[in-house]
């Protein structure tokens, strides 16, 4: 039997097209086995494909990789809530996600922007492991932390980072779903990458989910809880975040790219 499938492609975390972080959004009924929307993720080839269903007034959220479904996924959830209330036409101002394992999010409308209710990371400093770091990016980092998902290391400025040249191979051997590297800003508070090769993204353009663990770390830095950030990956994206202890708001804007149907034959 066929079956119809609505795909919203959505630019997240930027007011312009093939700017900011892509990601396709799926509307279901229920949901498909893993392995067909594992195989989905892999078609569409993009960082993340979100998969959301109805629960009452709420959304179930599940996030894949072309190569793996991950637990947390920011710019995937601000294109969901970009979807439903931009097009769909949601009718509150808040959109409530329940996940598998990390717990309740919520998706905030405040005009264009968007915000990420999502929980704070919790870091813990690591030693001993800066010479493995230094063979993924090819230099020490001052400071090294390990958060529940990736490892954060610190660097000393906004162009090394921009100038950092990664060694995919070493850093896919890392335990971890990736590896965020950051440093201050010269125009914004904190800029950062974030690689994760071992979660099928050798590069990720925009993460959300990161600076759950980006501001934590750069709240204690700076002194300061509202932060403008920016990634400096080829395509770039900028965030409007907010430190509230436990939770952290992520903000930003999205463009849709296309609409279609995924035809299961």
């Amino acid at each position: 039997m066929m079956k119809k499938i609505k795909i919203f492609q959505v630019d997240a975390f930027t007011d312009r097209l093939f700017s900011g972080n892509p990601a396709a959004v799926c509307l279901l009924d229920e949901w498909l086995s893993d392995d067909i929307m594992q195989s989905v993720g892999s078609e569409n080839n993009l960082a993340e494909t979100a998969f959301i269903v109805p629960h009452g007034k709420d959304f179930k959220i599940r996030w894949f990789t072309p190569a793996v479904e991950v637990d947390l996924c920011g710019h995937a959830t601000l294109a969901s809530g970009y979807v439903l209330f931009s097009l769909l036409d949601y009718p509150d101002t808040q959109i409530r996600f329940h996940t598998k394992n990390s717990g309740l999010l919520r998706v905030l409308r405040e005009g264009e922007l968007l915000f990420l209710d999502f929980p704070t990371d919790t870091l813990e400093p690591v030693s001993g492991e800066e010479d493995i770091i230094k063979g993924c990016i090819g230099m020490k980092p001052v400071e090294l932390y390990k958060g529940k998902t990736d490892y954060i290391a610190v660097i000393e400025s906004e162009n090394e980072l921009q100038n950092l040249q990664p060694d995919f191979n070493k850093i896919s051997m890392l335990k971890a779903r990736g590896l965020i590297v950051t440093a201050r800003g010269n125009h914004v508070d904190f800029v950062s990458r974030f690689f994760a090769p071992q979660s099928g993204i050798n590069e990720d353009p925009v993460t959300g989910s990161a600076h759950t663990s980006l501001l934590p770390l750069w709240a204690s830095k700076l002194g300061k809880k509202h932060f403008i950030a920016r990634q400096l990956s080829k395509r770039g994206g900028q965030l409007i975040c907010e430190y509230k202890n436990d939770r952290c708001l992520i903000g930003g804007k999205a463009r849709l790219y296309l609409t279609g149907e995924i035809t299961l034959a």
